[in-house]
């Protein structure tokens, strides 16, 4: 997947941590679905709640027993893909050997599917082979900072910054080093008018009816 000349790029956020979601995003032609994997107890888990521990997830303001949430498995969310190449798994964590385990599923998955992976954690996708995308996300600006460094030296496939730490300028400085600058969360027709003033490659959005939209070439 690479940056478009007529439009940007649509990136369903989290649709891809159910299969409902899934299919739902697929469906509508959308460039790219995104879902949050964790490991824990040696199962790659696909969800965006995290583990507190071993008997509760949560979410800022949401907390959810282990025994009442429906676990979803990277596996099983691969099986429903097929051969489908439009996926970004979102690393979650620093936990050893996750990035290892994500790279083997791909593999049994598929070798000649060109999947995308994203982390805040960079150094965790040097797990990944030639054929994975990979993207280096940055949150706040000790991340963008440390990552225009980077990239001065070692340019990358694909960038993922958060909406409020972009100016003009600096997503013209990432589109020189990388084929894609993704940005996130753009869920509001003002975030979108945003973007596109930005200038960036591609917006991830929770609002699946602005997506399909964008798609559309609105």
């Amino acid at each position: 997947m690479t940056r478009r000349p007529d439009r940007m790029l649509a990136v369903a956020h989290r649709s891809g941590n159910t299969v409902a979601g899934l299919r739902e995003a697929l469906d509508a032609g959308i460039d790219l679905v995104e879902c949050d994997v964790h490991a824990y107890r040696g199962v790659l888990e696909v969800r965006h709640l995290k583990t507190l521990g071993p008997g509760h997830l949560w979410d800022k303001w949401e907390l959810v027993r282990r025994a009442d949430y429906i676990r979803l498995e990277l596996a099983a969310l691969l099986d429903e893909l097929g051969d489908d190449d439009r996926l970004m798994i979102d690393l979650k964590g620093t936990r050893p050997g996750v990035a290892a385990a994500v790279a083997r599923a791909l593999d049994e998955h598929g070798r000649d599917t060109a999947f995308t992976v994203c982390t805040k954690s960079w150094s965790m996708l040097d797990e990944f082979g030639p054929r994975v995308r990979r993207v280096l996300s940055a949150s706040n600006r000790v991340a963008l900072l440390r990552l225009r460094r980077r990239l001065r030296t070692a340019p990358a496939y694909g960038v993922s910054v958060r909406l409020s730490l972009l100016t003009p300028p600096v997503v013209a400085e990432l589109r020189a080093r990388t084929q894609l600058v993704m940005t996130w969360s753009v869920d509001t027709p003002q975030a979108l008018a945003t973007a596109r003033r930005l200038g960036v490659d591609a917006v991830v959005s929770k609002d699946l009816a602005m997506l399909r939209a964008l798609v559309a070439g609105g």
